[in-house]
C-alpha cells in the first residue's frame, strides 16, 4: 500500500506537468507524512544524496563529451569510419559507417544525444546524397546510438552507481558495457548488410591510402580519449573521478589546439549547456535518494519481491517479467529518472534471485535505451527526427527490424551473463 503511495503520487505530479525532478520529492515527502517521518528526514537525505565525492564523475565526463562531440571529433571519426569500411567495398557501405563512427563517439561522449547529434548532422545527409532513404539513414543513426548508453564511459552507468548507493563500482559498470554495447553494434551491422542488399543500396566508396593515413592521425587524438579514461583506470593511474578530469583537460588541448575548429568566443555557451545539464541530473540524483530512502523503511523492496514469487520462483521468468516492466517504463520515462527510481526498488529483488547487481545495471540500461527509441518520451526518437528532419509517424512504420534486432541483443545479455560480466572477471 505504501509502495503505491509513492509510486501513485510520482506519476500523478508528472501526469499535471510537474517536472520530474519535483515530482520525485513531492513523492518522497507524501510518503514521509504517510508513515509519520518529520519531513526534516527528507530535507536531509536530499543533502546527503548529493554530497558524494564520486558524484564529481558526472560534471568531468559530460563536459569532456561535449567539448569533444561539438569540437571537431565527429567529423573526424566519420571520416575513419569510411577509410575502413571503404576497404570492402560493401553494399550499404555508409550505413556501417555509421554504426562504427557512432561506436567510436560513444566511448568519448558518453551520451546517445550527443551521438545521435553529431554523427547524424554529418551522416544522414551524406546517406541520403549517397542514394538512401533518409528514414533508413535515421534509424540507423538512432539505433546506433543507444551503444552510448552501455560503452564507457556512459553517463548512465555513473548514474546506476549512485542509485545503488557506490556499492558498485564505476570501473566495473564501465568494463560490463563494452561487450554489450559492442554486440549491438555489430547486430546492427549484420542487419544494415541484410537491408543494404535486400534493397540494393550503394556500395561503399574506397579511400586513398594516404588520405586514409592521414584520417586515422587526425582521428587519433580524439580517440586517445578513450584510452585515457579506461587505460587510466585499469593501471590503477587515477580513479574515476580524476579519469574524467583528465578527460576534460585533454579533450580541451585537443580541441582548442590540435583540431582548432572550435571558437574560443563559443566556449562559454558549451560549459553554460553543461552546467544546465548537469545541475538537472544532481536535482534528479537528491531527491530519488530521498525516494529510494523512505522505500527503503517502508520494507517496498521486500513486499515487491514476495509478489514476484506469487508469479514464479523461476529466476528466468523473473528476469522477463522485469524486462517487459523496465521496457514499459522506458517508454514513459526519461532514462536517468527511471534508473534512479528503479534501482532501489528492484535491485534487493535481483540480488535475492541471484543475479548480479553489474549484469542487473546492464539489463537495465539496455530496457531504458530501446525504450528511448519508442514514443511518447522518447529522447532519442524525437532527437533522430530532428537531426534527419523526418516524421515520427515515417520512422515507427520501419524501424521494427531496429527494434527486433535490439530486443535480440537484450534476450542475450539478459540470458547469458558472461557478455556482461566477462571483462569484470577477467579484470578481477
Amino acid at each position: 500500500m505504501e509502495a503505491l503511495l509513492v509510486i501513485g503520487a510520482l506519476f500523478g505530479c508528472i501526469a499535471i506537468g510537474v517536472p520530474i525532478a519535483y515530482a520525485l520529492g513531492l513523492a518522497a515527502l507524501a510518503a514521509a507524512w504517510w508513515i509519520d517521518l518529520p519531513p526534516e528526514a527528507i530535507m536531509l537525505q536530499v543533502s546527503a544524496g548529493v554530497t558524494k565525492f564520486s558524484m564529481l564523475t558526472i560534471p568531468f565526463f559530460v563536459l569532456a563529451g561535449a567539448i569533444m562531440a561539438e569540437g571537431g571529433m565527429a567529423r573526424r571519426l566519420v571520416a575513419f569510419a569510411n577509410a575502413l569500411v571503404g576497404v570492402f567495398r560493401l553494399r550499404g557501405g555508409l550505413a556501417i559507417v555509421d554504426i562504427v563512427a557512432t561506436t567510436f563517439l560513444s566511448g568519448i561522449s558518453g551520451s546517445a544525444v550527443a551521438d545521435i547529434s553529431a554523427v547524424g548532422s554529418v551522416m544522414i545527409p551524406q546517406m541520403e546524397k549517397a542514394g538512401y532513404p533518409r528514414v533508413f539513414s535515421t534509424n540507423v543513426t538512432m539505433s546506433a546510438s543507444v551503444q552510448a548508453l552501455l560503452i564507457p564511459p556512459s553517463h548512465n552507468a555513473v548514474i546506476y552507481s549512485l542509485a545503488t548507493g557506490g556499492t558498485i563500482s564505476i570501473l566495473s559498470l564501465f568494463l560490463a558495457g563494452v561487450m554489450p554495447g559492442l554486440l549491438l553494434g555489430f547486430s546492427l551491422v549484420v542487419l544494415c548488410l541484410v537491408i543494404a542488399y535486400r534493397n540494393r543500396y550503394p556500395t561503399g566508396e574506397p579511400v586513398a591510402p594516404r588520405a586514409a593515413f592521414g584520417m586515422a592521425v587526425s582521428a587519433f587524438w580524439g580517440m586517445i580519449t578513450l584510452y585515457i579514461i579506461l587505460g587510466g583506470i585499469l593501471a590503477g593511474v587515477f580513479t574515476a573521478v580524476e579519469a574524467g578530469a583528465v578527460a576534460c583537460v585533454w579533450a580541451f588541448l585537443v580541441t582548442m589546439f590540435v583540431y582548432r575548429d572550435f571558437r574560443w568566443r563559443d566556449l562559454p555557451g558549451l560549459v553554460h549547456r553543461t552546467l544546465r545539464t548537469v545541475s538537472m541530473v544532481m536535482t534528479l540524483i537528491a531527491f530519488a535518494s530521498a525516494v529510494g530512502y523512505v522505500m527503503a523503511l517502508m520494507q517496498a523492496p521486500a513486499k515487491i519481491t514476495a509478489a514476484f514469487l506469487t508469479v514464479s520462483d523461476n529466476k528466468y521468468v523473473i528476469l522477463m517479467l522485469i524486462n517487459v516492466l523496465l521496457l514499459v517504463l522506458g517508454c514513459l520515462l526519461d532514462m536517468a529518472p527511471a534508473i534512479l527510481i528503479c534501482t532501489p526498488i528492484l535491485l534487493p529483488v535481483m540480488r535475492n534471485f541471484g543475479v548480479d547487481p553489474v549484469h542487473f545495471g546492464m539489463i537495465m540500461m539496455l530496457n531504458l535505451g530501446i525504450g528511448l527509441c519508442h514514443p511518447p518520451i522518447g529522447s532519442i526518437l524525437f532527437v533522430g527526427c530532428a537531426v534527419g528532419k523526418v516524421r515520427i509517424e515515417d520512422v515507427m512504420r520501419e524501424i521494427w527490424p531496429f527494434y527486433l534486432v535490439m530486443f535480440g541483443v537484450l534476450m542475450a545479455v539478459t540470458y547469458v551473463p558472461a557478455i556482461s560480466l566477462w571483462l569484470v572477471h577477467a579484470h578481477g
